[in-house]
């Protein structure tokens, strides 16, 4: 009787374990996400133009404008506008770029966080145009967009917008 108790209540804790643990990733992501956006709005304010990033996506050359001590791809002061926690550096993601990722435990597969930066001074960024992503919003009203797919719920980005 106590063993089967027991087995039951083990049964109805799994799953909301689980889906703690996801919501945690979650979170974690969106928080690195928020950070890259920091660090790119203090690159601007240090440099009165955002770093280049043709790609739209935190490859390795993004990466190393702006998290390194490097001077090249215009960090001419050598500034480390961000750290990046290990799992997040110079993973492979899906699609074989390499640079700042969403880490493997946040789905199935390891994706790149994409940016919007608004270089143009509309005020706004249209993410949709980042191409091959979930976003779904349109004229995001902010300087900096950046984003992660959740591999899990399509058309469910994490990110600094809502």
């Amino acid at each position: 009787m106590v063993i089967s108790i027991i087995g039951l209540l083990a049964g109805l804790g799994l799953p909301a374990i689980n889906g703690a643990i996801k919501a945690g990733k979650k979170a974690e992501v969106s928080a690195m996400a928020e950070s890259i956006k920091t660090a790119v709005n203090a690159y601007y304010a240090e440099y009165s133009a955002y770093p280049s990033n043709t790609s739209g996506k935190t490859d390795a050359t993004f990466l190393t404008n702006i998290s390194t001590t490097s001077t090249n791809g215009g960090n001419y002061r050598g500034i480390a506008f961000l750290e990046v926690p290990p799992k997040f550096t110079n993973g492979v993601a899906a699609d074989g770029d390499l640079g700042l990722v969403a880490p493997k435990g946040y789905g199935k597969k390891m994706t790149n966080f994409f940016i919007q930066i608004d270089s143009s001074g509309l005020g706004y960024v249209n993410p949709t145009k980042s191409g091959g992503t979930s976003v779904t919003n349109t004229n995001v009203p902010s300087t900096v967009a950046v984003w992660a797919d959740d591999p899990t719920i399509p058309k469910k980005p994490v990110g600094t917008f809502k």
